[in-house]
């Protein structure tokens, strides 16, 4: 099982480590939800995340979701294929959000 890791890079840029799913996000994850707070625009950048399941975009909803309350504009940055599959199964390929981006 892979460890989840956010890496904070700078106050406006994160990387997200390790694998994205049911096995790695936890309420602990859930609760290191403030560093959306760091600033008015954050970049996540998801290029070293190794796996990904339903939890993974459920986990980024919730972001996009914390991020709208806190009046944050949050940007994905190489978002997995796997993970813009499932945003576009689940409609959210609608979302600004899941634009694909290049770095």
């Amino acid at each position: 099982m892979s460890q989840l890791n956010i890496i904070k890079e700078s106050p406006v840029h994160f990387v997200i480590d390790g694998a994205l799913t049911f096995a790695t996000i936890d309420k602990q994850t859930l609760k290191s939800i403030s560093f959306l707070k760091a600033a008015r625009e954050i970049t996540i950048d998801l290029s070293l995340v190794s796996s990904t399941d339903s939890a993974g975009l459920a986990l980024m909803i919730e972001w996009i979701k914390y991020s709208r309350q806190n009046r944050t504009q949050i940007v994905f940055k190489n978002i997995p294929e796997q993970l813009l599959n499932l945003a576009k199964l689940s409609g959210f390929d609608q979302s600004s959000h899941f634009a694909v981006q290049a770095d």
